[in-house]
């Protein structure tokens, strides 16, 4: 009888070690790349992992995807133990890119494209609170590009968004099983729709229409406060720029890459020196960095393909116009007067510009 008693507490200690075990997760043994230069991170629940990940997988100039759980309560959780609940995390699939290659607005536009923002907990037939769609980051500049874009998808719709966009507590991978499962297992559940890939691929098959210069060309073609505020993040001194005075009808463009960057409808006069727009010609028309230099704590403002150095963004700008005031060199610029715009190839941009008499 001893031996049957002590026989069966082994029984039972074995499978509360089980359960021990499936609750705060096994080592998945799934290994995860590291950035490399130029590559960075960004995180996406949007419902079942297995059709994130295999979306993102195809978009060009994503390095490598992994199936997991993000903002987990519970160390290392199992899939039974994500599913049951008990952990808050949430289905993620993290996402390597190259930035030069592809950019974070791009990824997240696409990501509104193959979820339901207006559900919580729930995506396609899967429900529960592992299931809400949600945008995780890991540095500030990246949570203002993404509130940026979202913010523009949200004014096209009337109802709520309930997506959510917070910096990325933790990250652990799914098992094996469940990593690139569509490729393995091709007709396997999918609640996503893939069409929206082929325009992403037919943008990416177009030529580009602006590029980044080298630095030799922008050598020889910049002057030399143009080359120093481009390239080297410099600053024009205050009341000397061209377009600080300037209100003629049109838009300013990258002076390095020519690509729209704002248009006349949104600059006023600050009184600081420098061109002031209210905001970019689009969201994702510029790229904002944090920069600590010069023992200031303040937000860059970079063109996106180029990488040319603009200038700043400050919150003092007129409320009534968003309360933004984007500093921009004339230096870093070229103005495209609104009646030459379609000769040189910018007649879709006239519909930002307030031509004289409107």
């Amino acid at each position: 009888m001893a031996w049957n008693k002590i026989g069966l507490c082994l029984v039972l200690l074995g499978g509360v070690l089980l359960y021990g075990a499936l609750s705060f997760g096994l080592p998945k043994n799934v290994e995860m790349k590291m950035p490399e230069p130029g590559q960075k991170l960004i995180y996406f629940a949007g419902g079942c992992f297995w059709g994130v990940q295999e979306y993102y997988s195809r978009i060009p100039g994503v390095a490598e995807t992994i199936s997991g759980y993000a903002q987990s309560q519970v160390p290392n959780p199992s899939y039974d133990i994500v599913c049951s609940g008990k952990t808050g995390a949430a289905e993620t699939v993290r996402v390597l890119y190259n930035a030069d290659q592809v950019d974070l607005q791009t990824l997240v536009r696409q990501f509104f494209r193959i979820i339901n923002p207006y559900t919580a907990d729930r995506q396609g037939n899967d429900v529960g609170k592992q299931y809400r769609p949600g945008i995780f980051y890991m540095d500030a500049d990246d949570r203002r590009v993404i509130e940026g874009v979202v913010a523009d998808l949200q004014k096209q719709s009337k109802r709520p968004f309930v997506v959510e966009v917070e910096k990325l507590q933790n990250f652990y991978p799914a098992e094996k099983y469940h990593q690139d499962y569509l490729k393995k297992n091709p007709g396997g559940y999918c609640h996503i729709d893939f069409s929206s890939l082929k325009d992403l691929e037919a943008k990416n098959d177009r030529p580009q229409k602006y590029a980044k210069p080298s630095r030799e060309e922008l050598e020889a073609r910049l002057s030399p406060i143009e080359y120093h505020v481009v390239r080297e993040a410099g600053t024009e001194p205050p009341f000397t720029g061209k377009y600080w005075k300037h209100d003629e009808p049109g838009i300013y463009v990258d002076i390095a890459s020519g690509e729209p960057l704002f248009s006349s409808s949104q600059k006023f006069d600050s009184g600081c020196g420098w061109p002031s727009f209210s905001k970019p010609l689009a969201p994702d028309a510029v790229v904002e960095k944090r920069d600590l230099s010069h023992g200031m704590d303040r937000v860059e403002v970079r063109s996106r393909i180029a990488d040319s150095h603009l200038g700043h963004v400050f919150p003092d700008g007129p409320k009534a116009l968003g309360g933004l005031r984007y500093c921009i060199n004339s230096a870093a610029l070229r103005f495209v007067p609104y009646a030459e715009m379609d000769r040189e190839g910018y007649g879709e941009y006239k519909k930002f510009v307030r031509p004289v008499g409107d």
